[in-house]
C-alpha cells in the first residue's frame, strides 16, 4: 500500500468514529490527518520528479557512453603504445612490504621510505608501531 492509499486509509477510518471536530482532541487529529494527506502529495509529486530526472540522468549516462566509444574506442592505451618513454608500470617498479599491526591485526603495505622511516601510526587502529630495519638480514650478503 502507498502513502497516499494508507493516508486515504485513515482518513476513512476516523471518518468512521465520528469524531468531534469542535473539541480540542478532534480538531487535533483533523488537523493531523490533512497535514499527512499534504505531505503524502508532496512526497509523490518529490518522488515523481526524481524518477523523471533518474531516466534523464541515465540517458545522459548512455550518450556519453557512445560519445566515449566513439572518440577512444577500445584503443585507449594504444596511443603510448609507440612511446618508448612511456611506462605503464611506473607505479608497480617500486619494491612494496607488507607488515602485519600487532594491535588490530591489519595487513599494511609500505613502501621503503615508510620503513626508513622507522615509525607510523596504523591506519587501522591508530597504534603507534616501530620499525628497526637493523635486524634485517640482506639476502645479497648471504
Amino acid at each position: 500500500m502507498k502513502l497516499g492509499e494508507k493516508v486515504s486509509y485513515l482518513k476513512g477510518l476516523m471518518d468512521g468514529l465520528e469524531l468531534d471536530q469542535t473539541t480540542k482532541e478532534g480538531k487535533v487529529i483533523a488537523l493531523m490527518a490533512d497535514i499527512l494527506s499534504d505531505m503524502s502529495e508532496y512526497f509523490e509529486d518529490v518522488q515523481d520528479q526524481i524518477d523523471e530526472i533518474v531516466e534523464v540522468v541515465d540517458s545522459i549516462d548512455d550518450d556519453l557512453c557512445d560519445i566515449e566509444d566513439d572518440l577512444y574506442g577500445d584503443e585507449e592505451d594504444e596511443d603510448y603504445a609507440d612511446d618508448e618513454d612511456y611506462d605503464f608500470d611506473d607505479e608497480d617498479d617500486e619494491e612494496l612490504y607488507e607488515v602485519c599491526c600487532p594491535t588490530c591485526g591489519d595487513s599494511i603495505q609500505l613502501n621503503e621510505s615508510m620503513l626508513e622511516e622507522g615509525e607510523m601510526i596504523c591506519p587501522g587502529c591508530g597504534e603507534h608501531l616501530e620499525f628497526d630495519l637493523d635486524d634485517e638480514v640482506d639476502t645479497d650478503e648471504e
